[in-house]
């Protein structure tokens, strides 16, 4: 787990720290190899005081003031164009020179350390000034690194999401194509004695025909979407015979309409399995489609068991759960569920 400082990585402030304090320490070094041997001897060059006096303060200072422009340029005005935020730098490096060289000098006397004096002091223009851009260099050249780092793997898990959708396809395509040929195989072992048979399986191999379709159309037209929920609920009666009862009321210019493919037939199989299955008696479902104020009105009720808590509704299968992202996603709709008058539940959405 990466931790933060201000928004930063941990690892990425210890190596800011770090190298500005092997640049204190390579500068304290420079002064010590250019200091007479007898000097050296009688002073702690060594000291953390002595450190502190050469080159600690001066890069306490410019390790603060990098750290401020540091947060301008990269995070407060990281929304920023790249031009845009490279000429904030014509205000950082004068600012940081300033600090880095005159409030350095203020400090220095204000606590009794030394500083270079007369032209001498041209070196604290230059080291500063060189740092900087070194520095905001590296910033820079790893920040791109780091964008461009996300990219290659956003491109990679786009593929690779494309790829399992690709494959995803491929599958739908293949799977029922591989069943029709077993449907059809059945059928033609089954005795023409048994007719009722060979229609069920025919109209099984239908359903996933249509199936095949929806995987690759976005829009079919509601008489389609309606004949796959009648085939479907025609090999129900066949399971529940007279207890199961059927109603589905259209006008016959609605028929041609498009609407997304399968987002019926999983409301109706709700309605068969949650619903009527459970009743010894069984039950009727209505199927109810109108048009109303330029949209389509969908009415699905059962006089079923009901359901209690209708909160719980979308965790009992993935039909349910996948037509209520399907319909927000599409139309900003959902789906709204209440009790069916005199038992029962009523799934209502409008397209």
């Amino acid at each position: 787990m990466n931790k933060r400082i201000f928004g930063i990585k941990t690892i990425e402030v210890l190596v800011f720290t770090g190298l500005y304090f092997l640049l204190s320490m390579a500068y304290h070094l420079a002064i010590l190899f250019n200091t007479p041997l007898e000097y050296r001897k009688a002073t702690d060059f060594f000291s953390l005081d002595k450190w502190f006096d050469h080159a600690g303060l001066q890069y306490v200072i410019m390790f603060i003031v990098t750290s401020i422009i540091w947060m301008v340029v990269f995070k407060f005005c990281k929304h920023w164009k790249l031009p845009k935020r490279l000429l904030l730098h014509l205000l950082g490096l004068p600012l940081f020179i300033v600090f880095a060289w005159k409030v350095f000098h203020y400090v220095c006397e204000t606590l009794g350390y030394t500083h270079l004096t007369g032209s001498g002091e041209v070196w604290d223009i230059y080291i500063p000034m060189l740092i900087y851009l070194i520095q905001f260099s590296l910033f820079h050249a790893y920040e791109y690194y780091v964008i461009n780092q996300r990219k290659v793997q956003y491109e990679i898990e786009l593929k690779n999401t494309a790829l399992k959708s690709e494959l995803s396809a491929i599958k739908a395509q293949l799977n029922p194509h591989f069943l029709y040929n077993v449907f059809n195989t059945i059928n033609a072992s089954v005795p023409k004695e048994m007719e009722d048979t060979r229609e069920m399986i025919a109209e099984l191999s239908d359903l996933f025909r249509y199936q095949l379709k929806a995987s690759r159309e976005d829009f079919v037209t509601l008489e389609e979407e309606l004949d796959f929920v009648n085939k479907y609920l025609k090999l129900e009666k066949r399971r529940f015979e007279d207890r199961l009862q059927i109603n589905i009321e259209v006008a016959d210019g609605l028929l041609s309409r498009k609407i997304p493919p399968m987002l019926l037939q999983p409301l109706v199989e709700n309605s068969v399995k949650h619903g009527i299955s459970p009743l010894v008696k069984g039950g009727k479902i209505n199927i109810i489609i109108k048009e109303q104020h330029e949209k389509l009105i969908f009415e699905i009720n059962d006089t079923g068991v009901g359901v209690e808590d209708k909160e719980r509704i979308f965790n009992v299968g993935v039909g349910i759960s996948n037509t209520q992202k399907r319909l927000q996603k599409m139309y900003d709709s959902s789906l709204q569920f209440s009790d069916n008058i005199p038992s029962g539940l009523k799934v209502y959405f409008e397209l």
